[in-house]
């Protein structure tokens, strides 16, 4: 069952990571320009995550009857999850926008570079060492990020000025920066979480922070909309 859990998983990463920027570069293309929208949907999916709980739920109330917990998270693992889906709503933020702006080709080697990153924040946050693939590996993914931003003619979207491209290159790097920070920060809470790590903690864990960054993408966008409206009104 583990196993199983675990290729599925693996198989929808694989799917959203592939398709995703695609599909959202798309919708740029064909003139689409709500950033907000592109980034609110990057999470917006999160209530399917219930149909896998209630799933598990039931099988705990059958085996243990009444006395089945309805949920597992604690009060720190849930203000933690709280604090880490604001940033992955602001970092779905900064990603729409650079992807708004650059190849998909560009952004996804550019967003690649979050290993490096990854690998400094979780030497800081939770001690995971360097070993020489991990060097190794930051090095060229970094070297190309480099390489990419001196050869931006080559790829620049048509019509687009100097200044909206390279807006778009720093914006996915930032991107890039916290993404790296952000996937430490969850490997900190589970070990700090003081409880059993099952699948089932793991999914409320994403949920909250996946209804939390939701809320951060509509908040953004409501407010940005007020703010255009107020301004075309005066």
């Amino acid at each position: 069952m583990n196993w199983a859990l675990l290729l599925l998983n693996a198989t929808f990463l694989t799917i959203g990571t592939c398709v995703g920027p695609m599909v959202m570069r798309l919708y740029f293309i064909q003139g689409g320009n709500r950033v907000w929208l592109s980034s609110w949907l990057e999470t917006g999916g999160w209530p399917i995550n219930f149909i896998p709980l209630l799933v598990t739920y039931f099988l705990r109330r059958h085996k243990e009857g009444p006395a089945a917990k309805l949920y597992f998270m604690g009060r720190p693992v849930f203000v933690a999850a709280t604090v880490i889906g604001i940033l992955i709503g602001l970092d779905d933020y900064i990603y729409a926008y650079g992807v708004a702006r650059l190849p998909v080709s560009t952004s996804s080697l550019v967003l690649a570079s979050q290993l490096a990153f990854t690998a400094v924040f979780a030497f800081l946050l939770v001690k995971q060492k360097f070993t020489p693939y991990s060097i190794n590996a930051i090095a060229l993914l970094t070297i190309g990020a480099g390489v990419l931003a001196l050869h931006t003619s080559s790829d620049r979207p048509e019509g687009e000025s100097s200044k909206e491209y390279f807006m778009g290159f720093f914006m996915t790097v930032a991107a890039a920066v916290l993404s790296g920070f952000i996937l430490p920060l969850v490997e900190m809470t589970y070990k700090k979480a003081r409880q059993a790590l099952t699948y089932t903690l793991v999914l409320e864990i994403q949920v909250v922070m996946c209804f939390f960054a939701t809320v951060f993408c509509t908040v953004g966008r409501h407010t940005t909309h007020c703010r255009l409206k107020l301004r075309s009104l005066l």
